[in-house]
């Protein structure tokens, strides 16, 4: 990513990329990917998952919604980030900070 940005840069393109936390999708929020966190409990809930997900991030909550990460991609996009370039926009409640 920051190698695109130095490349095009001279031709006014901006390069960002955005790396959230886990996104409360069906892609997470299924009993498949809660019983990888939860092995021992036979049907885990989205209630129990989510005390679980909450852990791995150093805010206390276990995850982020897509209108977080929608909300992200807004801002780089917008004339508010128009010198903005080679940033790598972290939305993952402090997971990477652990």
């Amino acid at each position: 990513m920051r190698t695109l940005a130095l490349e095009l840069a001279p031709h006014l393109i901006r390069v960002n990329t955005v790396h959230p936390t886990g996104v409360g999708t069906q892609m997470i929020r299924n009993e498949a990917t809660f019983r990888l966190f939860m092995p021992d409990v036979e049907h885990p809930t989205q209630e129990q998952a989510a005390e679980v997900f909450a852990t791995t991030n150093a805010l206390p909550v276990p995850g982020v919604e897509p209108v977080d990460i929608s909300n992200a991609v807004l801002f780089l996009a917008s004339d508010e980030a128009r010198y903005v370039t080679g940033t790598g926009m972290k939305i993952d409640a402090g997971y990477t900070v652990r």
